[in-house]
């Protein structure tokens, strides 16, 4: 008897563990607000709700098959893992289906999407994956931030809404410079990922320059031998001293192959700058003979920062096939159609003492140095052009002048844009009074990994690209570019404290345009800077929270 009492007494006990394991988790309420970035065009909320929860299921119902269809899913599996701790299970489906379903609908703009919250479904919509994929990007930030990594979570019950939403501009870029300071891959990659939650489709990938070059060639291995390494580095903003440690590291040609799948795998393409004829001095120091100096003068991969005067020599039949090599072999790393060429702060200094270039300038009946840098970019556009590519430079490439397929990208000086706005080129609008993220965010410039002018979030947000530009030019511009610049940012951790979330601001100048509000963009970034906490990606929190900054930053002379 006593035994047959324990057992129902054990019994009572399992019954109730079980019940309590059925019962266990939280239930999470979104609020009926928009609290997404790049604000969404066109959204409404209405009664009812749709409940998320571990068993729910994603429907891929694209009966067009879509490209980069299993990209989108994937990408929801991922995403549903942070919420629940788990991935949810996917279907083939149909619209009908309750859960979370992908549709396609030939009728929304290629980037565009529709997402609708019903008591049923979430269903997203669109006419390409990329669109799909910026449809989940807005979902990642519709569920509440505080079920970002939680371990107890039953439920998420999503408010019913309407979105109908598609970007202002086609190309929505970040720059990650890292040429000046090396970063690994998994910083790349998140990066990349930056990017991707922001809705940018294009990542400027800063490879090589003065202080570095970063990229494996197989047919000249001395690139990334010598040209990788510099023997030390200037402390702060060009003093005197310096820090004594060599430093170094490049990327095989494998590791960017992973880079531009990863990216890829998040919709962003990947536009690789091989930055000439100036900022070359890295290859120089490798191959001494490329430059007007000679193969006997001892150049050495720069160990400070700003610009230098040691430049290819472009009377030297030897550097375009030099060019044209390393050109084929990045070809084949990085597919996207357009390759950057740089073209940027390339002074005409030795040009114009070197005989090779005098007798370029001579033989090519051209006016001056400025067209002699003509000259040469119009060599490696044409061999560009010829493998099916098309070149983007830096303004600086219009001043001998340039070839209307050229896309120009504006970062300094207006007289140059209105060159290349006169000449028809497309434009890339990044100047530096909004969209140097490596220029100071706050006025204590002592504790902060950056220099130049002050560009504090505001300012950021308040850049119009098409500001004094008519109605026809503003067809030229193809989008916006935020930079990071690494001459000052020493590490990840310092790129995006000055990144973020200035880059927010900006892709909502991306993105949403002509119906940004800075105080609602301020009220919304409370809930993203959740996830940039979740994602482990530090920011600037002074401008828009009022808090101390929390960067780990000893401060050097400037």
């Amino acid at each position: 008897m006593k035994k047959n009492m324990i057992r129902i007494f054990l019994g009572c006990l399992m019954i109730t563990a079980l019940m309590s394991c059925g019962n266990k988790g939280r239930t999470v309420v979104a609020e009926a607000e928009m609290n997404v970035v790049p604000l969404p065009v066109e959204y409404t909320f209405s009664e009812g709700e749709f409940t998320m929860t571990p068993s729910t299921v994603i429907y891929d119902a694209s009966t067009t098959d879509l490209p980069d269809m299993d990209k989108v899913i994937k990408a929801c599996q991922r995403y549903s893992k942070d919420w629940f701790g788990k991935e949810l299970a996917t279907k083939k489906g149909n619209g009908d289906s309750k859960g979370i379903v992908l549709l396609a609908d030939v009728a929304i703009p290629q980037e565009g999407y529709h997402l609708t919250v019903t008591k049923d479904q979430v269903v997203i919509a669109g006419s390409t994956a990329r669109g799909l994929f910026y449809g989940l990007q807005t979902l990642r930030q519709l569920v509440p931030a505080d079920c970002y990594g939680a371990t107890d979570i039953a439920k998420i019950m999503l408010p019913a809404a309407s979105i109908k939403d598609e970007p202002k501009f086609e190309y929505r870029c970040g720059l990650l410079d890292a040429a000046r300071h090396f970063m690994t891959v998994d910083e790349v990659k998140s990066f990349i990922d930056i990017l991707a939650l922001h809705k940018g489709n294009t990542f400027h990938f800063h490879i090589t320059d003065d202080q570095g070059w970063r990229i494996e060639i197989k047919k000249y291995p001395e690139l990334t031998q010598i040209g990788s390494q510099r023997k030390e580095t200037v402390i702060g903003h060009n003093t005197p001293e310096y820090d004594g440690t060599p430093y170094g590291g490049f990327y095989t040609q494998d590791e960017i192959k992973e880079i531009v799948a990863y990216a890829a795998d998040n919709f962003v393409n990947v536009i690789p700058e091989l930055d000439l004829p100036g900022h070359m001095q890295a290859a120089l120091a490798t191959y001494p003979r490329l430059g007007c100096r000679g193969a006997d003068y001892p150049y050495e991969v720069r160990t400070k920062w700003g610009v230098s005067k040691e430049v290819l020599c472009a009377g030297n039949d030897e550097i375009y096939e030099f060019l044209e090599n390393v050109l084929t072999e990045m070809m084949e790393l990085f597919p996207y159609k357009y390759f950057h060429i740089g073209g940027d702060e390339c002074p005409k200094d030795e040009w114009k003492e070197c005989p090779k270039c005098q007798a370029r300038i001579k033989a090519e009946g051209l006016k001056d140095e400025f067209e002699l840098q003509t000259f040469v970019m119009d060599t490696i556009e044409k061999f560009l052009n010829a493998h099916g590519r098309e070149i983007i430079g830096w303004e600086e490439i219009v001043q001998g002048g340039v070839s209307k397929t050229a896309i120009i990208m504006h970062w300094r000086y207006d007289d140059m844009a209105n060159i290349a706005m006169e000449n028809g080129n497309r434009m890339i609008m990044c100047p530096l009074s909004h969209c140097y993220l490596d220029y100071f965010q706050s006025p204590d410039s002592i504790k902060q990994p950056g220099y130049g002018h002050y560009i504090p979030i505001d300012t950021a947000y308040s850049f119009d690209p098409y500001k004094g530009l008519t109605d026809d030019q503003k067809k030229q511009i193809w989008g916006v570019q935020s930079n990071a610049w690494t001459e000052y940012a020493c590490n990840m951790d310092e790129v995006t404290y000055m990144f973020l979330p200035r880059y927010a601001a900006l892709s909502e100048v991306a993105w949403t345009y002509d119906k940004r509000d800075f105080a609602d963009f301020c009220r919304r970034m409370a809930s993203l800077r959740k996830l940039y906490d979740y994602y482990g990606w530090n920011y600037g929190s002074r401008q828009i929270f009022g808090e101390d900054e929390t960067l780990d930053y000893t401060p050097v002379k400037r």
